[in-house]
């Protein structure tokens, strides 16, 4: 299981979780959701969104990159950490806590019993923490596959 999330400290927190790894179409097509939700922000307050992120090939590829000028006209601008610097972003201790204490210690006898813990971990920390969660889903062209491999 793979999750990619954006959170905004005290306020939100919104993710995507997949079975595999959140390869450049995944990031993709979550990015793209976070640059509409930005492009609201842009319009209802002139706000713009900043993501922090770390340097991952998806979000490196050219792919993606052929996707920023896109996102930045909608508001969202990127800030990319150094290399191997984790501990700069603020939302590694959030997956950290995540394990640690949501979901550390338990067996899962396959992905479904892990995707469900893994969401209730997150609604509990949100609880905690009176974050607005939000899971966004990542539909995919091939709809035979997505029970299977999208969450």
């Amino acid at each position: 299981m793979s999750i990619l999330g954006v959170w905004q400290p005290n306020r939100s927190f919104e993710y995507g979780l997949v079975q595999g790894s959140f390869n450049q179409e995944r990031y993709v097509k979550f990015m793209n959701q976070i640059a509409d939700k930005s492009e609201q922000l842009l319009k209802q307050t002139g706000r713009i969104t900043v993501i922090v992120q770390d340097n991952s090939p998806a979000h490196t590829s050219h792919f993606a990159r052929e996707h920023w000028q896109q996102w930045q006209s909608q508001g969202l601008s990127l800030f990319f950490l150094p290399p191997y610097s984790s501990e700069m972003n603020p939302i590694e201790a959030q997956w950290h806590q995540l394990k640690t204490h949501e979901i550390a210690g338990r067996i899962f006898d396959n992905e479904y019993d892990l995707a469900n813990a893994i969401m209730e971990g997150l609604e509990h920390r949100s609880q905690h923490a009176g974050w607005i969660l939000e899971r966004l889903t990542l539909k995919s062209a091939y709809s035979h596959l997505a029970s299977e491999q999208m969450l």
